[in-house]
């Protein structure tokens, strides 16, 4: 299962390789290599001086795995930016070991003082299969198929009129349960946005299917402060819709103490959302990204966190649009996550959109050379106003091409200061 790396960049990765193992050592470590194939898992082992001849291919990596001896971190900056870009594309990075400077710029990746042969081989397990579903966007797990209720289970002749009649009214039964479910999860929508003469709203809310694994909420907390956040549970259907529902809940804006209240600062929202999801120990290693935002509306300052999710992208008249980058682990894997926040000053005339990554297709791609790359028609919608530009949005949305496995829930959640 495991490759060293090869003499040209075209014959480097030809297929989808789960690790990629980034090291100078002169092979992977005995022990490492029987887990990998143990685990069903492909692995490329690649010098550091080597990541530029398959920079543009991370389509075909799954996670990545940094097993550095100190002397090798001659320039830890250096391999900060191939972190910084590998996480851009949604690739898990795990340290087995790790210059200071780069256990800074990663945060909660696996560390081991003392390289792979002191790895907890569960703990690494783990760690790779969250990568991997996160990277493949699906749980990754065997599931049991699903049983029809014990009122469906009758005995029928083998004849297949009788067979077809009960397949039918089971197809029916699921789609109509299905159609009540999108309806209850719709019911946690805000069913009003907080519009005033200074403030308009806009939202875009498309699943792929009845039921959506991406949510959102807008809540005026006081006479000044709204909080609002795009959710997305990494999966699809009715696993995924019910996780979402289980956010809304759990996703606390604001705490009331006897006759008075706390507004939760948007690290301390994604803090406790995440202590919550990982204590819940969910089944499938199921995990969500988020961003949290909270407004101050008289001074018209933001402060916003993030967890795995697309950046939050400002929009300035006059000026091309800015992602407001910001670190932040996933929810519901590690409950000793880290996570921080930032403020930012805004103006009149300003627009703030988030967005759930299933928009990235019309929204924006990275390129490791000039970083991140909105769409022309992205650029143009975000010139109107905002009724007008999430009209302009919405059709872009529905009017994507892409194959079915690849189509994603889509949400979008913006306001304009007029």
């Amino acid at each position: 299962m495991t490759r060293a790396g090869k003499s040209t960049s075209d014959d480097l990765l030809v297929d989808f390789t789960d690790i990629l193992y980034f090291t100078d050592h002169q092979q992977v470590p005995g022990w490492l290599q029987k887990f990998f194939k143990q685990k069903g898992l492909s692995c490329l082992r690649l010098p550091v001086s080597r990541f530029s001849e398959i920079a543009h291919r991370l389509d075909l990596i799954g996670t990545v795995l940094i097993d550095l001896k100190d002397k090798e971190f001659a320039q830890p900056h250096k391999l900060a930016k191939i972190i910084e870009l590998l996480e851009q594309n949604s690739i898990g990075v795990i340290l087995l070991n790790a210059h200071p400077e780069i256990k800074k710029k990663t945060g909660n990746g696996l560390v081991s003082d003392n390289g792979a042969d002191d790895i907890n081989p569960d703990e690494l397990w783990l760690r790779i299969s969250v990568n991997l579903a996160y990277r493949k966007k699906s749980p990754g797990m065997v599931v049991k198929p699903a049983k029809p209720p014990r009122g469906t289970i009758k005995t029928f002749s083998n004849r297949l009129a009788d067979q077809l009649m009960v397949t039918e009214a089971m197809v029916d039964n699921i789609s109509e349960q299905l159609r009540l479910a999108s309806l209850v999860q719709r019911d946690f929508l805000p069913s009003a946005l907080p519009n005033n003469e200074h403030l308009r709203w806009g939202t875009c809310f498309l699943p792929t299917e009845w039921v959506s694994g991406d949510i959102y909420d807008i809540a005026r907390l006081d006479e000044k402060h709204i909080g609002f956040y795009v959710a997305d549970v990494v999966g699809h259907s009715m696993p995924a819709a019910l996780l979402t529902i289980f956010i809304k809940q759990a996703l606390e804006m604001r705490q009331t103490l006897g006759d008075d209240y706390r507004i939760f600062a948007p690290y301390e929202v994604m803090h406790n959302l995440n202590v919550k999801m990982a204590g819940q120990k969910l089944s499938g290693y199921q995990f969500a990204t988020c961003c949290y935002c909270l407004l101050d509306t008289k001074t018209l300052e933001m402060t916003y966190a993030r967890a795995g999710h697309p950046y939050p992208v400002l929009i300035r008249n006059g000026e091309a649009p800015k992602q407001l980058e910001i670190r932040g682990s996933l929810l519901g894997i590690f409950e000793q996550a880290i996570y921080k926040q930032q403020s930012i000053q805004l103006q009149e005339g300003d627009k703030i959109l988030l967005y759930s990554d299933g928009a990235d297709p019309f929204v924006g791609h990275f390129d490791d050379k000039k970083g991140f790359i909105f769409t022309d028609e992205f650029t143009e919608a975000i010139q109107l106003p905002i009724d007008e530009m999430f009209e302009r949005i919405n059709t872009l949305a529905q009017r994507q091409n892409a194959d079915l496995d690849e189509i994603d829930d889509i949400t979008l959640v913006g306001f304009e200061i007029l």
